[in-house]
This record gives C-alpha cells, sequence and structure tokens, in this order.
C-alpha cells in the first residue's frame, strides 16, 4: 500500500506566505502615508527655521509640549488638565449631541421619505436651515438654555442632524417601487416592512449622513468650546492662543485630528457590522 501523503509541510509553507503576502501589503499601505507625513515635516522644518519665523519648528514644538505629550492625563483642578481630560469632555458632549440628533435625524428623515405632504412641506425648511453656520447658533442657544454646557451640545445637535436627516429621507424615497409592489402583494405589516425592506435599503444611505455628521460635529464642538470655555479642547487652544503658547495650540490641533479621524473610523466599522454584506465596499 502506498503511504498517506503528508501534506502539513506544505500547509505550513502556505500559512506562511499567506501572512508574509498580508504584511507586505501592509506595509505597502503604510509607506506613502509615513512618507507624506516625513515630507509634511521636512518642510515645516526648513520653513519655521528662520529667525523671522512666526511659528516654531516641530522639534522646538515637541519640546515646548514634552510635559503634555508624556503626561496627557494630569487634573491640577479646573480647566488645568492634560489633553486627554480636555479631549474627553469634548467627546462627552459630542456624544451626547450627535446620539440626540442620530435619534431625531434618522425618525426624521424616514417620516419625511415615506410622506410625499412632509417632504413637500419640510425639505425646503431642511434645505435653508443646513446652511445655516454652526456658530451662527450658539447666541441663540445661550439665550435659550443660559447656560454653557447646555448650549453647546444643542449646537452640536443642530448641526449634525441636516445631514443624516437628509440622508435618510433620500435613502427612503431611492428604494426601488418593485420593492413596494412586493411588499403590497404579500400583504406585509408596517413592522415587516420596515424591517424587511425600508431598513436594509435605506441604512447605506444613514450611514453615509453619519459619518457627515458625526466630522461636523467635531468641528461644531472645538470651534463652539472657544467661545463658551470651561474644559475642552476648543478653550484649551484658545487659552493657549492668549498665552501666546503657540506649541500648545499646534500639539492640540493634531489631537484634534486624529480624534476626528478615530470618530470616522468608529462609524465606519459600525457600517461594517450592520450593512447587509451585498452593500458593504
Amino acid at each position: 500500500m502506498t503511504a498517506p501523503l503528508d501534506i502539513r509541510p506544505a500547509r505550513s509553507r502556505f500559512n506562511l506566505q499567506k501572512l508574509s503576502g498580508q504584511a507586505l501589503n501592509w506595509l505597502k499601505g503604510l509607506i506613502p502615508p509615513l512618507a507624506a507625513i516625513l515630507i509634511f515635516l521636512v518642510i515645516w522644518q526648513v520653513m519655521t527655521m528662520g529667525p523671522e519665523a512666526n511659528l516654531p519648528t516641530p522639534v522646538r514644538t515637541v519640546q515646548d509640549t514634552w510635559e503634555l505629550i508624556v503626561n496627557p492625563f494630569f487634573d491640577y483642578g479646573g480647566t488645568d488638565r492634560g489633553l486627554f481630560w480636555q479631549v474627553w469632555s469634548s467627546l462627552q458632549r459630542v456624544a451626547l449631541g450627535f446620539t440626540l440628533a442620530a435619534i431625531v435625524g434618522i425618525g426624521l428623515g424616514i417620516l419625511v421619505g415615506t410622506s410625499s405632504l412632509m417632504y413637500s412641506a419640510l425639505d425646503p425648511l431642511f434645505q435653508i436651515l443646513r446652511t445655516v453656520p454652526p456658530l451662527a447658533w450658539l447666541p441663540i442657544s445661550l439665550a435659550a438654555f443660559q447656560q454653557a454646557n447646555p448650549s453647546a451640545i444643542f449646537v452640536i445637535f443642530i448641526t449634525a442632524i441636516w445631514p443624516i436627516i437628509i440622508n435618510t429621507t433620500e435613502g427612503v424615497r431611492q428604494i426601488p417601487q418593485d420593492y413596494n409592489n412586493v411588499a403590497r402583494v404579500l400583504q406585509l405589516s408596517k413592522s415587516q416592512y420596515f424591517f424587511k425592506i425600508l431598513f436594509p435599503a435605506t441604512v447605506p444611505y444613514i450611514f453615509t449622513g453619519l459619518r457627515i455628521g458625526i466630522g461636523l460635529s467635531w468641528l461644531a464642538i472645538v470651534a463652539a468650546e472657544m467661545l463658551i470655555g470651561g474644559v475642552g479642547i476648543g478653550f484649551f487652544i484658545w487659552d493657549a492662543w492668549n498665552s501666546s503658547r503657540i506649541s500648545d495650540i499646534i500639539i492640540a490641533i493634531i489631537y484634534v485630528g486624529i480624534v476626528g479621524l478615530l470618530l470616522d473610523r468608529l462609524i465606519v466599522f459600525v457600517s461594517t457590522l450592520v450593512l447587509p454584506e451585498e452593500q458593504k465596499q
């Protein structure tokens, strides 16, 4: 009898080759952004080396803010806190305002999208209000709430809600008529229609609105905190400006950009868990 062929070494080589290929692809994807960052730092260093430069070099920025970088968790009371706590305070406001905007925006979007009368009545109003700059709402919210924190949350809410409403409405209105005909033939209940047809067809549009909304929320809170004060990354930047701590401003801006990217990636990750497989990009 012929001895069975041992394929384990071949499988091991295949797994190693697969892992090596994945690692190589990961490195190929990492090299371009790292090269771009390096080029940017070199240009920044060269442009700020002169004696008349108004901005610090990258090296000087790191030297000036080293304590903020290595110890972002200090808390000496009041607004004298590390960057982690500044960002955390801003994120708490964003989480509350954005969650409210998502709940109300998705609900209104579905309502407007499923009703021609509501669409005709409210869509022009939404299109007008969505063009109002976020900070234009701040005086109104301060007058209404008389407190800084609720005012900031309202600014986030009113900034994030429009793309969510508009994209959800568009998703509902783009449902193919054939789907609606099938629902009538099968005599689906409203709940069955929602979960089997409306939601699966609309959810990609909803997440597009959520991605736009979370980005606008983060932009709005940083700007609003510069005016309302208190603990938050926006007020930290404004306070650093008033104290001529330009290096602190630069580090804070880097934090703002990184957190904004992470928030966007979080929405994308959640969308991969919710979207039907055939609708994932």
